[in-house]
């Protein structure tokens, strides 16, 4: 069958968040079959579960949060599509994340570092079959008119593809490419999507931080972009960095939904807020989606069974 999996061991890693500034010790474990991936805030008096989950996403300004049951008075964890993303770029099912405080490490920027730590603690198979949500009919959410348009939909489609979309007329961004599609079942997750940093600019800084965001970012964590070009002394990585970071964002803003997709994903200027309301549109019709598993691997969607510890 196409097995659920975890991890083999414990992995560690300390950063700081790009947020609030503080410093965070996270550590990654394996984890039971069909437990999900949950989140566990260890430095608080008594330890908070955070089970991964549309409806547990509380706050997307800026970044995704989540909370026991989506409830904003609630202990939060922050920041975590990077980390979520690299999850599903390698098929981990199953996993306990404790962290030290309220936001992931940010790391490079990117869902590199968190795919060595994954890759590092090793890839275990678990004895009970991969469970995937197959979306049955098209799904969409939309928001603001003209220029200030923007949506994104799921639709029916056999493997998971994503189309990403942006549009900020900006000279260093225009110098770029600004529509990216990706299939998830090409094996090039790894390579072509998770070296991709957040970006910010330096116009946006002053304003951010005012509202006690972007407390921890620098160049090491982020591309940096004042108004006409890249500060950062390296570039970019890759020509349409920009776009491929919005697709990384939405791999790990889809895999809130609990089980890796079999469907299209296609965006224009979306972000964490309308990917969620996406999940959750999708989530309140019964219609729309089906838990589906393969005993068979060739029974799966075309590169779905190959989801191999090499993403």
């Amino acid at each position: 069958m196409l097995a659920q999996r975890t991890l083999q061991s414990i992995t560690r890693a300390v950063g700081v968040g790009v947020h609030s500034g503080q410093r965070v010790e996270m550590t990654l474990k394996p984890a039971p079959a069909d437990s999900g991936i949950v989140f566990r805030r260890i430095d608080l008096p008594q330890v908070v579960e955070i089970p991964v989950s549309a409806t547990a996403v509380c706050d997307t300004r800026m970044a995704t949060a989540l909370s026991p049951g989506g409830d904003p008075g609630a202990p939060k964890v922050k920041t975590v599509e990077h980390l979520m993303s690299a999850c599903a770029g390698l098929g981990i099912d199953n996993l306990v994340v404790d962290i030290t405080a309220e936001e992931v490490p940010i790391l490079d920027g990117s869902a590199a570092a968190f795919v060595y730590l994954l890759q590092s603690a090793g890839i275990a198979l678990q004895a009970a079959p991969k469970r995937f949500l197959r979306v049955r009919k098209p799904v969409e959410v939309r928001q603001g008119e003209g220029r200030r348009a923007m949506w994104a939909r799921l639709e029916p489609h056999d493997g998971y593809k994503l189309s990403f979309e942006i549009d900020f007329d900006h000279p260093a961004v225009n110098q770029t490419g600004q529509l990216v599609e990706f299939d998830m079942g090409s094996g090039l997750y790894k390579r072509e999507i998770a070296r991709a940093r957040t970006f910010g600019f330096t116009k946006d800084v002053e304003m951010m931080r005012a509202r006690g965001l972007g407390l921890g970012g620098s160049m090491d964590n982020v591309v940096v972009v004042d108004d006409h070009k890249v500060l950062n002394a390296g570039g970019l990585r890759y020509d349409d960095e920009f776009v491929k970071h919005k697709i990384l964002d939405a791999i790990g803003d889809m895999f809130m939904v609990g089980h890796p997709l079999i469907a299209s994903y296609t965006a224009y200027r979306s972000g964490h807020a309308l990917n969620n309301l996406l999940l959750r549109a999708l989530l309140e019709d019964p219609q729309a989606s089906e838990i589906v598993h393969f005993d068979d691997p060739a029974q799966a969607p075309p590169g779905l069974a190959a989801l191999a510890p090499a993403w």
